[in-house]
């Protein structure tokens, strides 16, 4: 299976015709077409549903894609890094995280990082502890950021000094925006809700079974839960400093009473082999909070 194979595969795949990838790749249809058919035979599956107008991918053909995805993309990484001058520093850094006030830390690095280094470019993205976990896993990113409660013992981590703090967000006009914290007896029976990585911070404050909330809804991004507490359909129990809480926002915080604080960790893979740029940023970040 060659490297441009695959590339033409995720061409037809982003165009959904034959003829719309071939235009693009520069090449004939017939020529593209033989292409993935050698390459069903090579697999022992069947990658395309053909219709009348578009072609689908099959379930094993999602599969592939996935993976091609992550090959050419690291195929292109490392292109990229070894294109450049032993002089120069550049190249891209991936890092992946939740929703947390402590990405600013992360953010002085960067800032840092371009001022000394321009060529560098940084990508980030955001995902729940178990998107997070599969991209670095997959080499999809070179660093985690993690929130709370999860097993990092795979994994090399450093501690960031920054402690997130859990409370509620809800209407401004409601009457709990009244109160200086919110307990678990405030919340008894009101619609709730909540982040899909909250889970085991949640059932330790709360000290009771999950099936007894009315939990209305879940969501992995806080700013589409805010638009429904917002709405009034229920509180949003979350991490502090992330939604506008202004006074034109019609929303407001409290935190939780007794108080629960979460710890910020970021990650990276064990006997990892990072790029220069990503070495570079590890032993600033390891200067700083290490």
């Amino acid at each position: 299976m060659e490297l441009s194979t695959l590339r033409r595969f995720l061409m037809i795949a982003r165009e959904g015709t034959i003829s719309g990838a071939a235009a693009a790749l520069h090449i004939s249809q017939p020529s593209l077409s033989r292409q993935m058919q050698d390459l069903e035979r090579e697999l022992g599956c069947t990658l395309f549903i053909r219709g009348k107008r578009r072609i689908e991918l099959t379930g094993e053909g999602m599969r592939l894609r996935g993976r091609a995805e992550e090959i050419v993309d690291l195929a292109d990484r490392t292109e990229a890094e070894f294109r450049v001058s032993g002089a120069t520093l550049a190249g891209e850094i991936r890092i992946g995280g939740g929703e947390t006030p402590a990405m600013e830390l992360v953010a002085d690095v960067i800032a840092e990082m371009q001022e000394a280094y321009p060529l560098v470019r940084f990508s980030l993205q955001s995902g729940n502890a178990e998107d997070i976990a599969e991209r670095l896993d997959t080499g999809r990113i070179d660093f985690g950021l993690f929130i709370g409660h999860t097993d990092l013992d795979r994994y090399e981590v450093l501690q960031v000094p920054a402690q997130d703090v859990w409370g509620v967000f809800m209407r401004a006009d409601d009457p709990l925006s009244k109160r200086d914290g919110i307990t678990p007896a405030d919340l008894e029976g009101r619609p709730l809700i909540f982040s899909r990585q909250a889970s085991s911070e949640m059932r330790g404050w709360f000290k009771r079974d999950f099936e007894d909330l009315d939990i209305v809804a879940t969501y992995n991004l806080l700013y589409n839960a805010a638009l429904l507490a917002r709405r009034g359909i229920g509180y949003v129990v979350s991490l502090q400093g992330i939604v506008d809480v202004s006074e034109s926002s019609g929303l407001t915080f409290r935190p939780l009473e007794p108080a629960l604080t979460a710890d910020v960790r970021i990650a990276w893979k064990r006997y990892q082999t990072f790029s220069p740029a990503a070495g570079v940023f590890l032993q600033r970040i390891r200067a700083l909070w290490g």
